[in-house]
């Protein structure tokens, strides 16, 4: 399958939906969650990922889906590890599009992680060429199609968006503080002083409601807010230490971890979406 290559990018024409082309050998992904959704169709070789407690493997045309604030990780399921295309909308897109479809409100939730559906297979592939032709109309146009397909085909109720059912009240309130002190966060022991428990129990209660200790949590919430400032053009050294990481390699290993390209790359195509943008205006 070659080497490892990765490319993380927006079209203009839906700019708020990123998309990632890859193919991933030794590559593993830190246990993470995203925001709004993952949809992916597997072109070659197998991912393995842990997904809900247990492991999945994705082959050649198997779709993946995994629902926002859901903890995952992904590797290689063979040695030659996996090539694959992926869209990450936003939850008001899907729930817009669901809308448009007539259900119910709510946040549409895919209860299967890998299923087969050539039709999305397709769709997912449609997508990315229109989106690396740089063809607005069959991008905005694709990406509704695909996500109503999978909505009429795959959801199955609806999950809500609010805090865990029964997060208790120092999981909350640690969550919060940890929210507020990226540069300079407190230690477990103080943490749980904070809000009035004891380091053991709340690590095992945050990590039960989360599915993340607090940590690896602090880590997400990091990457996050350091995507949002690469996104507004600052460069992966100044995001760091806005975040809290100790410096542009240890902002590198978890945003790798996360979103499967380093920072300065991330920070590159978002660069060259905005001149794209830019030049369609001012063309038009």
């Amino acid at each position: 399958m070659g080497d490892e290559v990765a490319h993380h990018y927006r079209h203009p024409a839906v700019p708020d939906v990123d998309l990632l082309r890859a193919r991933f050998v030794t590559h593993r992904f830190t246990r993470h969650t995203h925001e709004g959704y993952v949809f992916g169709v597997i072109d070659a070789g197998v991912e393995e990922f842990e997904h809900a407690g247990g492991v999945h493997r994705a082959g050649p045309g198997s779709v993946v889906l995994v629902n926002p604030d859901v903890v995952h990780g992904g590797h290689a399921g063979t040695p030659e590890g996996w090539a694959y295309q992926v869209i990450y909308p936003p939850v008001d897109v899907v729930t817009g599009v669901a809308a448009d479809l007539g259900a119910r409100p709510g946040t549409p939730a895919f209860p299967d992680p890998v299923v087969t559906d050539p039709a999305a297979a397709r769709l997912l592939h449609a997508l990315h060429r229109a989106g690396e032709k740089g063809d607005a109309l069959a991008a905005s146009t694709l990406l509704k199609a695909t996500v109503a397909r999978l909505l009429a085909r795959h959801a199955r109720g609806f999950q809500p968006r609010d805090e865990p059912a029964g997060m208790p009240r120092a999981v909350r309130e640690a969550r919060d503080i940890l929210h507020a002190s990226l540069v300079e966060p407190p230690s477990l022991d103080e943490l749980a002083a904070a809000v009035g428990a004891r380091p053991f129990p709340l690590l095992r209660a945050f990590r039960d409601t989360v599915g993340l200790p607090p940590h690896a949590y602090l880590n997400q919430v990091r990457v996050r807010e350091a995507r949002a400032l690469l996104d507004e053009g600052l460069r992966p050294a100044e995001a760091a230490v806005r975040t809290g990481f100790a410096d542009q390699a240890h902002l590198t290993r978890h945003f790798k971890r996360t979103l499967g390209v380093p920072p300065g790359a991330y920070r590159s195509a978002r660069t060259i979406g905005r001149v794209g943008a830019r030049g369609t205006e001012e063309a038009s």
